[in-house]
C-alpha cells in the first residue's frame, strides 16, 4: 500500500496554478447519475460561473475508491471528486489531496466550525482540512402504517427493542402474499458494512471491536431473520436501493435505510409510511446508527483548483436545499425551513445524534471488508456467528498492527 501511493504521489506532482484562469475545466467524478444532485449543481454553477465547465463523470459509487486509485497512479486523477466519508482518509493519508485549510480560511462562504463534528472529522488529517462535506444521512426504520394497522399492531409504538422489531417482522410476515417482515442490505459491499454496524454497536461493539460477545450478539440476530424467512435471502446481495424498492412496492412491511429514499418513497409507494430510530438491542440500551455521505476533494496538482474550490464552495452554500431536494441531511449548521416530511425530518435528525462515524481509518475499505465477510458466512452458514466474529476480529486486528 505504501509503495502503490508512493508511486501515486509521484505521478501526480504537486504544482498548483497561482490563480484562476479565464475558461477553467473541472473534471469532476460523481456517483450521481444526470438529474441528480452533482449534475443540478453543475449547470446552476456553470450558469453563474461562464468562465468555468465542469465536465461530470459517473462511477459507480462501489467502484469510486479503486479507480481513484488507478487514476492517481497513473497521472490521471480528476482535479475533484465525491469520495465516501470513510474513505477520505485514505487518500488524505496518502497526501494526494490537496489540503485546504488555507482556502477554508480565505473563504468567506465555507466555516468549519459551522459543520458538524462527525462529517468534518471525516475531512480532516493530521490538523489539514482535505474536503468539504457535501451533505450527511444516517439510517433509520421505515414501516408501512397500513400493514401494521392489518397486522393489528399500533403504528404509532414502533419498535424500540430488537425483540420488538423481530416480533413485529414476524407478526408482519405474509409469504402468500408475497410479503417479508423486514428488509436489510446484507451485500458484500460497504453499504452492508453500513447496515450492520449500528447493529454491532447497539450490541456494545465497535468498528474495530467485532470479535466476542457483541459480534455474535449481532451476527445471530441478523442471522435469525433470514433463517426463519422474515427478510428475504436476497438481502446477501442487495444494496440499500433495491431493497427499500420491496417496501415501496408492498412487498416488505418494514425497510431499513435512509433519507435519500423520501423522494422516491413519496411517488412509488401507495400506502402511508412512517420513519423510526432504530431500536436498541435492550430496554434502556444505547442507541446507534452509521454516518453517512461523503466528501468533495480536490487532487494535489490540479490545475483547476481555483474553480474546483469556488465550486465546491457553491455546493456549500446550498446546504440548506439539500433535505427537501435530494433527500439528505445537511452537514453544517443551517436552518432547514418547511421541510418536506418534517416528521420524518425529524426523526434523522434525532438519530444523527447517535450516528457514528466508520472509523475514520486510512485502511477502511480492509476493515469494512472484514465485516462484510462476517456477514456473509454468518448469514449463509459458511460459520456460526462466534466464529465469523473471531475470524473478522483477527483480520481487523492484523489492519491495525
Amino acid at each position: 500500500m505504501r509503495h502503490f501511493w508512493a508511486v501515486a504521489a509521484v505521478a501526480m506532482g504537486v504544482s498548483l496554478s497561482s490563480g484562476a484562469a479565464a475558461d477553467q475545466v473541472v473534471e469532476f467524478w460523481t456517483p450521481d447519475s444526470e438529474g441528480q444532485y452533482s449534475y443540478v449543481m453543475a449547470e446552476e454553477f456553470m450558469a453563474q460561473n461562464p468562465d468555468v465547465t465542469i465536465n461530470l463523470k459517473t462511477v459507480n459509487f462501489n467502484d469510486i475508491v479503486n479507480d481513484l486509485q488507478r487514476a492517481v497512479a497513473t497521472g490521471q486523477a480528476p482535479d475533484m471528486s465525491y469520495i465516501d466519508n470513510p474513505d477520505t482518509v485514505l487518500f488524505s493519508s496518502a497526501g494526494v489531496l490537496m489540503d485546504l485549510t488555507s482556502r477554508f480560511a480565505a473563504s468567506s462562504i465555507v466555516d468549519p466550525d459551522d459543520i458538524f463534528p462527525g462529517p468534518l472529522m471525516s475531512v480532516q488529517w493530521e490538523g489539514g482540512i482535505y474536503g468539504i462535506p457535501r451533505g450527511s444521512n444516517t439510517i433509520a426504520l421505515f414501516y408501512n402504517a397500513d400493514m401494521f394497522r392489518a397486522k393489528g399492531l399500533d403504528p404509532d409504538v414502533p419498535p424500540q427493542t430488537w425483540d420488538e422489531l423481530y416480533n413485529a417482522a414476524k407478526a408482519l410476515n405474509d409469504p402468500e402474499n408475497d410479503v417479508y417482515g423486514l428488509a436489510f442490505a446484507a451485500v458484500a459491499s460497504e453499504e452492508g458494512t453500513f447496515q450492520f454496524l449500528p447493529f454491532l454497536q447497539a450490541a456494545g461493539g465497535a468498528y474495530d471491536q467485532i470479535g466476542g460477545s457483541a459480534g455474535e450478539m449481532a451476527l445471530s440476530y441478523w442471522s435469525r431473520f433470514l433463517e426463519e424467512g422474515l427478510v428475504s435471502q436476497d438481502a446477501l446481495v442487495r444494496g440499500q436501493w433495491d431493497a427499500t424498492g420491496t417496501f415501496n412496492s408492498g412487498n416488505t412491511a418494514m425497510s431499513i435505510s435512509g433519507p435519500w429514499e423520501l423522494p422516491r418513497m413519496s411517488e412509488d409507494a401507495d400506502f402511508e409510511f412512517r420513519v423510526a430510530v432504530l431500536p436498541a438491542a435492550n430496554d434502556g440500551g444505547p442507541r446507534a446508527s452509521a454516518l453517512g455521505e461523503g466528501n468533495h476533494v480536490i487532487f494535489e496538482g490540479s490545475e483547476s483548483a481555483d474553480a474546483a474550490f469556488r465550486f465546491m464552495e457553491y455546493m456549500y452554500s446550498q446546504m440548506p436545499r439539500v433535505w427537501n431536494e435530494f433527500g439528505y441531511l445537511p452537514a453544517s449548521r443551517v436552518v432547514v425551513e418547511e421541510p418536506n416530511w418534517p416528521e420524518a425530518y425529524g426523526v434523522f435528525v434525532d438519530q444523527m445524534a447517535w450516528a457514528r462515524s466508520r472509523g475514520p481509518h486510512p485502511q477502511w475499505a480492509q476493515i469494512s471488508k472484514a465485516h462484510q465477510d462476517a456477514i456473509q458466512n454468518a448469514l449463509t452458514g459458511r460459520m456460526t456467528a462466534q466464529e465469523a466474529a473471531a475470524a473478522a476480529q483477527a483480520q481487523i486486528d492484523a489492519i491495525l498492527k
